[in-house]
């Protein structure tokens, strides 16, 4: 098995002990009222995403999400949440010592309390329990999607028991000798299919693409045709199931909690990485940090 195969399949028991967790978290995550930036890089920003829309919708507060090599300066916020598996990354370390010198204060959501990240942030989530071997991230992420979800009063169990439903139950038919992958959200869901597109590239080398889907059907529609696949994250605009069918493409309509729905397509990256005979725990082009030398920023 590998390791990505081994550490998705955790991601229902991760889930769970980070909802524990996120009770005694709420002295170092965002106040309701807080002024708030949350950022990663990869996945990460993708989480970031999600989890910048779900405190909105809760009421906690304006919710900024921004990659860390993009991150505004220039804006005045109460807490930048930095989410970082490695604790490594060159974007995110600048980041955090900027704002240190700003004095703006910052937590970290880390995998690794030992990396330099640790000695650069005020305060720290750590998930070690949810930290993984492969490059391509799962648990980890879902997890401190978890934790920042549960803190915002909008995890609950039926979660937990849709992720465990994702892993248990098969997956559609014949999507696993297919190359083209569209994935679309709504609301907080939009930064999930970001993140499901990702995984399809990074596991699989699959053509994958990601939509508000109220905006599929302003132009990314024309793609979809026999051979390509569309899979919803969320709730579905009426009518847009029969028109992606109408294409002859295929549809997938995502009736779980939408982070469950997720860790579906994670299965469907490590299906269709078996069927083309990739390693995917050995990822084209990919480390499990990026990590810049002074020349490489200098050019960035």
């Amino acid at each position: 098995m590998s390791h990505v195969a081994y550490e998705l399949g955790t991601q229902p028991a991760c889930w769970e002990r980070a909802a524990e967790l996120a009770p005694g978290l709420k002295a170092v995550l965002p106040r309701p009222g807080e002024r708030t930036a949350i950022v990663g890089c990869g996945t990460s920003y993708y989480m970031a995403q999600a989890a910048s829309v779900l405190r909105e919708e809760a009421g906690h507060g304006e919710t900024d999400a921004f990659p860390a090599s993009e991150f505004p300066l220039h804006r005045r916020y109460d807490r930048v949440v930095a989410l970082t598996r490695s604790g490594t990354t060159t974007e995110v370390l600048d980041l955090l010592a900027g704002l240190r010198d700003a004095g703006v204060p910052t937590t970290a959501v880390i995998g690794d309390p030992a990396t330099p990240v640790s000695t650069l942030a005020d305060d720290l989530v750590v998930l070690d329990f949810a930290d993984e071997r492969s490059v391509v991230q799962t648990r980890f992420a879902t997890t401190a999607l978890t934790v920042l979800r549960a803190h915002v009063g909008l995890h609950t169990p039926s979660a937990v028991a849709d992720a465990r439903a994702a892993l248990d139950g098969p997956l559609p038919a014949g999507l696993d000798e297919l190359g083209q992958f569209t994935f679309l959200g709504r609301g907080w869901s939009v930064g999930l299919a970001h993140e499901a597109a990702l995984k399809m590239r990074e596991a699989s080398l699959s053509w994958a693409e990601s939509y508000p889907a109220m905006e599929y059907r302003h132009g990314p529609i024309s793609i979809s045709g026999p051979g390509t696949v569309t899979w919803s994250l969320g709730n579905t605009p009426d009518g847009l199931a029969e028109q992606v069918r109408g294409t002859g493409g295929h549809w997938v309509e995502g009736r779980l909690d939408p982070l469950a729905e997720l860790v579906r397509v994670h299965r469907l990256a490590l299906a269709v990485a078996t069927h083309r005979r990739l390693d995917p725990d050995a990822p084209r082009h990919l480390t499990r940090s990026v990590i810049l030398t002074a020349g490489e920023e200098a050019v960035r």
